[in-house]
């Protein structure tokens, strides 16, 4: 009996140490730029953060979406406070996470920056503020 109590302890731990390096380990890190489209809260038993961010690289080009989940409720009030607008989102990749308890996709938004400016192209740039009227003539 002590030898099976020690195995079940031993295979708990190693499980821990398993999820531990998984939620803390990062595959890729980067930033996407693009128009936060959708974000809700979902899931049954597990409650997490997912939205979808639209990317669009050239006026009139097909639109790619790119699917993230937000773990911490601090960036997530940050997101939704975004919604609608342009913005950049700082991103870790994690793989091997077993269940979507942990969220739907492998990609978890740590940071949002909302962006003031569209740029179109080298030295070209859309101000997203309405400028100011003109002065009429006397």
């Amino acid at each position: 009996m002590p030898k099976l109590i020690a195995a079940l302890v031993f295979v708990a731990l190693l499980v821990a140490a398993y999820f531990a390096l998984v939620l803390n380990w990062s595959y890729s890190t980067g930033e996407r730029a693009g128009w936060l489209q959708k974000f809700s809260h979902k899931g049954f038993v597990c409650k997490t953060w997912e939205g979808e961010l639209a990317l669009v690289s050239l006026p009139g080009s097909s639109v790619e979406k790119f699917f993230f989940t937000v773990r911490d409720e601090a960036v997530a009030a940050k997101v939704s406070a975004a919604m609608g607008k342009r913005v950049s989102l700082h991103y870790e990749e994690k793989v091997g996470l077993p269940t979507s308890c942990f969220g739907d996709t492998r990609y978890y938004v740590t940071d949002v920056t909302a962006t003031a400016d569209i740029p179109i192209g080298p030295g070209v740039v859309v101000p997203t503020t309405p400028a100011a009227p003109a002065a009429s003539a006397p």
